[in-house]
């Protein structure tokens, strides 16, 4: 059906259309509350109006299908809801669409031993999946501080990252097949499964990273693998972000990391307050730096330390003894987000080439400081892969639409350096609503048509997840 055709919206015609939504679903599956409707249209930014017209929750693949295609009949937009950890405003619902949340749609459906395969609706929480891996003696290594709430459709339409890409990449990595339901009310199954392929474009990939605005992930193929050995954790005291990229090519000269995670001291205090924890090293330092190990790698992770030491790189360092000592380690890093969430901070998620860091981190400590010398700024990130979390946090006096038009300010110096270096203005929450009017920084004019043109291919009638990306 093209634009032109649709039902020109009324009162009478919206009333119409919420009765046609309604019809499809059970009571339970369709909520007009104020208070639900603010809870499932939003997701942890916080920084933007929330007013969606209704939200469901489909069980099943043909639910969506009807309501994708009612949608376009009326011209109604569909926000996708995941478990809305989201950090980019990729799943707000601001101007009256519905909310498509896939809570019920939670259920692990099958188990292939052999080919290491779970296949699973989008509503299954990351949690869910590693803890479904470990029964089967397997494992599922796609982690972050979220994955008690996160949900593998929206792991695999913002492609998430977390704590061990260096070692195990990210959820585009692990999606073996998957099945969506495209803006135009069709079916798509991409690659069911298989590890070869060679039948032309990989569908799969498309719809990896897209975030709701070609389709809504519906199910899933699941790549699982052999279990780890234990892991030890090392917490290092480090002075200068110069040093962070010394201390992990000395590392990784000689042993594998599962992680290498970075966080300044500010970070270490917000969550030792918030979660009353005591500090796990005497020494305080500027920054730290937390490095995932095999436990049979400890002798020469050790050594690795030394020589950081001998250096001045590392001036301090704890070495966990047991699995509850790294537990208490990586809590510290695991509980940055939640703690200065309260603060709404103004996140910037970016990243250049591991090479580029340690420039990068002196262009970005310079723009801060001439601009946010009166500001709490909480730096963390994933440097074993380039990325970097840098989150200024709003004074409890200044409102949040004059704080957050304060931040944006800088945000055209900051991904001046990153177009400069090559990098990204979004590593891995996404584009959504945050970061939109920035993509020419990373996407030139041309990419920026094509991925349009692909929209419309998938999405002619633009229901999907209107108003993000583009």
């Amino acid at each position: 059906m093209s634009r032109s055709s649709k039902v020109s919206i009324t009162p009478k015609e919206q009333s119409k259309f919420v009765n046609r939504v309604e019809g499809l679903f059970s009571p339970e599956q369709f909520k007009l509350s104020n208070e639900d409707r603010e809870h499932w249209g939003q997701d942890w930014t916080r920084l933007f109006e929330v007013a969606p017209l209704a939200v469901v929750f489909p069980n099943c693949i043909n639910q969506v299908v009807e309501l994708v295609r009612l949608a376009n009949a009326y011209d109604y937009k569909l926000v996708p809801s995941g478990g809305r950890t989201g950090l980019s405003g990729g799943c707000v619902a601001s101007n009256g669409e519905v909310v498509v949340s896939f809570d019920r749609m939670n259920q692990i459906l099958e188990f292939n031993p052999v080919d290491r395969l779970v296949h699973c609706q989008a509503g299954v929480v990351t949690a869910q999946l590693q803890q479904y891996a470990m029964e089967q003696g397997l494992f599922y290594p796609v982690d972050f501080a979220s994955s008690g709430s996160s949900q593998i459709g929206g792991n695999i339409a913002t492609n998430a990252g977390g704590i061990r890409v260096i070692r195990y990449g990210l959820t585009r990595d692990w999606v073996s097949g998957m099945t969506v339901v495209t803006g135009n009310g069709e079916v798509v199954s991409a690659n069911k499964g298989l590890v070869k392929n060679a039948t032309g474009y990989d569908l799969r990939h498309l719809f990896v990273g897209s975030e709701g605005t070609l389709g809504f992930v519906v199910e899933a193929q699941m790549k699982l693998c052999a279990p780890p050995e234990l892991q030890r954790v090392m917490i290092a005291c480090v002075s200068s972000l110069q040093d962070l990229l010394s201390i992990l090519q000395c590392f990784q000269k000689t042993l594998e990391l599962s992680a290498f995670e970075f966080f300044s001291d500010l970070a270490m205090s917000k969550v030792l307050g918030h979660r009353g924890i005591d500090r796990p090293l005497s020494t305080v330092s500027k920054y730290y730096a937390l490095l995932e190990y095999d436990e049979s790698m400890t002798e020469v992770a050790t050594q690795a330390f030394s020589v950081c030491v001998n250096h001045g790189w590392i001036t301090d360092g704890i070495l966990s003894q047991s699995i509850s000592q790294s537990k208490r380690l990586w809590e510290i890093r695991d509980g940055i987000t939640e703690s200065i969430a309260r603060f709404t901070p103004y996140k910037n998620d970016i990243s250049v080439r591991i090479s580029e860091v340690p420039g990068f981190l002196d262009d970005v400590e310079g723009i801060v400081k001439d601009h946010y010398p009166d500001l709490e700024v909480c730096w963390f990130g994933h440097i074993g892969d380039g990325n970097l979390h840098l989150n200024i946090l709003k004074p409890q006096n200044v409102g949040i639409s004059e704080f957050e038009k304060r931040c944006r300010k800088i945000n055209h110096l900051l991904f001046e350096r990153i177009r400069r270096r090559g990098g990204s203005i979004s590593a891995e929450h996404g584009v959504g609503l945050l970061k939109r009017d920035f993509l020419s920084y990373s996407r030139s004019q041309s990419e920026i048509e094509t991925m349009r043109a692909i929209k419309e291919v998938f999405d002619r009638n633009g229901i999907m997840n209107p108003g993000k990306v583009f």
